[in-house]
């Protein structure tokens, strides 16, 4: 890709979310913080590396906050950041979308203009 291209905003959107993982953390903590040992057993599939790797990725990009509580043993939470909270609205859109699609693949006959 040639890096003096001006990506589009929804291109930088969809660079912000695009790994497999992001979307679901960001579900998972849409509603309140979670510790890194909820997010590996509610996250099926991913493993610790990546699961970490996706969290720094993300709090480095300002959608995500990690906490430290100074406890013995420490206790860690993540948390969705205003910026990472105003992402929101569009996920439920994209999955108000997939649901509709979902359904039209049930009824291959209806036209795309449904959607």
């Amino acid at each position: 890709m040639n890096p003096a291209r001006k990506l589009c905003p929804a291109e930088i959107t969809l660079r912000l979310i695009e790994h497999r993982w992001k979307l679901v953390i960001i579900h998972e903590l849409a509603h309140r913080p979670r510790r890194f040992s909820y997010l590996s057993r509610k996250i099926s599939g991913v493993s610790h590396r990546v699961l970490c790797t996706h969290l720094r990725e993300m709090g480095r990009d300002g959608l995500v906050q990690r906490e430290v509580f100074p406890e013995i043993p420490p206790r860690v939470e993540y948390s969705l950041t205003k910026l990472g909270q105003s992402l929101k609205p569009v996920l439920f859109t994209m999955h108000k979308w997939g649901v509709r699609y979902a359904k039209r693949l049930a009824r291959p006959n209806e036209k795309t203009s449904s959607l």
